[in-house]
């Protein structure tokens, strides 16, 4: 059936209205496509899988999908298990995408530096390991002291450093202070002040111990210590997530949590038994 002038004015005006968000959408998705993928999209999707084939594999044997109420060892691991995978999900998006990360910065959790000197130490044992200190610039501000660890990714997996006092970079600890240099009083725990060190306004140097991901030998593998010259994120986050202490088995988690489980023909006692109703109770 042919349609009336009123009906094709009609949809003239809708389209003329929906048209061009329509056309906004696609051209996003089309500039969404042509993005790179995420460095940690396949691991994620790997897991992804493993874990509904996990369950799968409880509903083919028969097992319920979700119990009404989980004992309190199983919501335990739940919600641990809920927390570790939302935290590696923060970290590998920040990783992945220059934005998420700027946000990071901007809460003191990462820092943007460019390394200005590397000066190759060694660990005081039987065998001598590398330990690299970094002087950086940086134009962030993260929220970390003296002595706290670092991360950067090398290789897809996370390489760790130290934070050091000025002092313990190499500076002379018997050297008198100049009295016309007064302290910063922006410089934190670990921050070199702002001067003629390296740094310019707003700027800060810090100084980096790195501790693993160097090999074995005494000297460090080659791009295993950051150059002169470079440009890196360091994380005040960890990369992986270390899994959490050991939970007790039923059998050894105490009364006030669900266990330890009563034999099936065990008679009710003084701890199974309700209490007596008393004068004092409101039914």
């Amino acid at each position: 059936a042919g349609t009336t002038a009123a009906e094709r004015e009609l949809r003239g005006l809708v389209e003329s209205r929906t048209r061009p968000t329509w056309d906004a959408v696609w051209r996003g998705i089309d500039l969404l496509r042509e993005l790179p993928e995420g460095a940690h999209v396949t691991d994620r999707w790997t897991r992804d899988r493993w874990s509904f084939t996990a369950h799968r594999d409880r509903l083919a044997a028969g097992e319920p999908p979700q119990p009404r109420r989980d004992d309190a060892v199983t919501a335990a691991q739940k919600l641990a298990t809920r927390e570790r995978e939302q935290a590696r999900l923060d970290a590998q998006e920040a990783l992945d995408d220059p934005l998420v990360m700027a946000g990071r910065r901007l809460a003191g959790e990462a820092f943007a530096a460019e390394v200005l000197d590397v000066r190759m130490t060694y660990t005081e044992s039987r065998r001598p390991g590398p330990r690299p200190v970094l002087t950086v610039r940086t134009e962030d501000a993260p929220h970390a002291p003296a002595g706290a660890k670092v991360y950067r990714e090398l290789d897809g997996r996370p390489q760790t450093a130290e934070i050091l006092a000025p002092l313990e970079a190499g500076e002379d600890p018997e050297a008198g202070e100049d009295p016309e240099a007064g302290d910063d009083p922006e410089a934190g725990p670990g921050q070199a002040p702002a001067g003629d060190d390296g740094a310019g306004p707003g700027e800060r140097l810090l100084l980096l111990r790195v501790l693993d991901r160097m090999g074995r030998g005494r000297e460090p593998e080659d791009g295993a210590v950051p150059e002169k010259g470079d440009r890196i994120c360091w994380t005040l986050f960890e990369h992986d997530q270390r899994g959490g202490p050991r939970l007790p088995g039923p059998e050894e988690t105490p009364w006030t949590h669900g266990g330890p489980p009563e034999p099936p023909d065990a008679l009710p006692g003084p701890a199974t038994a309700p209490d007596p109703v008393t004068a004092e109770d409101l039914l």
